[in-house]
């Protein structure tokens, strides 16, 4: 994509967000336009998890977050998810007692009418390795697999905003290009990603823009190739 449009999908406006009284986040503005991926990067402890979990609703928050013209101020978790925005979070969390047709089935318990599991075809599509293991239990797969999972149950929901958290975390390097892979395919059916990633190589790859956060504010933004040639951010995060 060449530039933003006016109203972009999602706003962020001087966010502040904070653990335990101790400031994690010093006033975030991001802004993501429809149809793009956009990846956030950072060393550990950036705050790179926070602000999708404060897009999220999963924690309190100061400034402003609008998502398709509605503000997200005050709105809990739920009903930013039903809005359309949708996190992925690190490590999971899937049912691991449950079946992988049960950990689908549950992300769209929202839903209501005939078509409320029409997803499960595209979730086949992106990944047949869950369409053949339907009924083993989520705990008994692959840290790739379970990735899959965890994505096809948050596109259960019928996402307009997928926040993908560490995607490729505890995941066999043969299968990190298949969920690269996938999340370009996501946004070719119109779903726009915002991606925290710590393979920034393979992630920079397929955005189109990208913000650098430093100790929860951002330090550098702009079109992620020009960001993937800044010498000083191949020093710091790309190790060259």
């Amino acid at each position: 994509m060449t530039g933003l449009s006016p109203e972009p999908l999602l706003h962020v406006s001087h966010l502040t967000a904070a653990y335990r009284g101790l400031r994690v986040l010093h006033g975030i503005d991001i802004e993501v336009a429809a149809g793009e991926i956009v990846a956030v990067m950072g060393a550990n402890g950036a705050g790179k998890s926070t602000l999708l979990r404060a897009i999220a609703g999963q924690m309190p928050t100061g400034g402003a977050i609008r998502f398709a013209g509605t503000d997200l101020a005050d709105l809990p978790a739920h009903r930013i998810n039903r809005l359309g925005a949708v996190l992925v979070p690190e490590g999971r969390r899937l049912f691991g007692g449950l079946s992988v047709e049960d950990n689908l089935r549950l992300g769209a318990y929202a839903r209501r009418g005939p078509d409320r599991f029409k997803p499960l075809d595209l979730v086949f599509e992106l990944f047949p390795r869950l369409q053949e293991r339907l009924k083993q239990r989520a705990e008994t797969l692959s840290g790739g697999e379970q990735q899959m999972l965890a994505i096809g149950r948050a596109l259960m929901t019928n996402p307009r905003l997928l926040m993908l958290d560490e995607p490729s975390q505890g995941i066999m390097p043969r299968l990190v290009d298949d969920i690269m892979d996938a999340v370009q395919r996501i946004r070719g059916l119109g779903v726009t990603i915002l991606i925290v990633e710590q393979r920034l190589v393979e992630t920079l790859s397929i955005a189109d823009r990208a913000y650098v956060l430093q100790t929860g504010r951002v330090v550098m933004a702009g079109p992620a190739a020009t960001i993937a040639a800044n010498a000083d951010v191949r020093r710091a995060y790309l190790g060259m």
